[in-house]
């Protein structure tokens, strides 16, 4: 499938320009694309990127940081869960996908906020978890978002980060390959309403770093440690990051 200019993913400021516009316009689309693509694969990966999460329960203290939230589904699954009595703040850049999930976050503890995750508008050592599904692929500095969601996290604190990757497997990724860039793009297209959008997609998994090359990132950011597994065949990736809390260890 040929790739117009516009899906191939930018550079610096014109990729955030780029990612902005993208999900700003298929944000009345994204939650039915992003369960009709994934054959509902995603609720899962959503249950077990939370689970790696480790959040303490019972704790009305607990703040957790949703980054590159979109339309809620990460945080409502940490938020409906038995025992969470903390607090969530869903931070996104692009506006009207806050706006598109709103109505489902009326009743839950969850504070959306307008940001950029290159520049997190909170205070060092803000939150207790950090988390980011699907939004770590998308940024212009991957390595300087990294060094802010360590900045905003307490020492003890856990960052857990979900994302595409290519399958290991040759016979797998040759499958994966051809839904990817032949099947995804055209369901998407129709189903959006957007011309390009969902070619930007798998052009941007494309580019990306494979997991090892991304837990190094994390360790060269300011985290202590990380860690990767894959998911569903190598489709995805959860990634967990922490940082040493130096009075606990004494």
């Amino acid at each position: 499938m040929a790739t117009t200019p516009d899906a191939r993913p930018h550079k610096g400021e014109d990729r955030k320009r780029q990612v902005q516009t993208i999900f700003s316009e298929i944000a009345p689309r994204y939650d039915l694309l992003n369960h009709v693509l994934s054959l509902n694969i995603d609720r899962r990966w959503r249950r077990k990127a939370v689970d790696r999460l480790e959040v303490p329960v019972g704790d009305p203290e607990v703040r957790v940081l949703d980054a590159c939230a979109g339309t809620y589904d990460l945080a409502l699954e940490l938020t409906d869960r038995a025992g969470f009595e903390g607090r969530v703040v869903a931070s996104d850049f692009a506006r009207p996908m806050l706006v598109e999930g709103k109505e489902k976050v009326r009743r839950s503890p969850i504070w959306p906020v307008c940001g950029d995750s290159l520049r997190l508008p909170f205070a060092d050592g803000t939150f207790d978890r950090a988390m980011v599904a699907f939004g770590v692929r998308n940024l212009a500095d991957v390595q300087g978002g990294f060094q802010e969601f360590a900045r905003v996290l307490r020492p003890g604190g856990r960052l857990v980060v979900l994302e595409f990757t290519t399958p290991p497997n040759p016979v797998t990724r040759r499958l994966y390959l051809f839904y990817f860039h032949r099947i995804l793009p055209l369901i998407g297209r129709v189903v959006s309403g957007h011309p390009w959008a969902y070619t930007y997609l798998p052009e941007s998994v494309r580019e990306f770093p494979g997991p090892d090359e991304l837990a190094g990132l994390l360790e060269s950011s300011g985290f202590d440690g990380a860690e990767w597994s894959y998911l569903t065949a190598g489709i995805a990736a959860i990634h967990i990051a922490w940082k040493s809390d130096p009075a606990a260890q004494g």
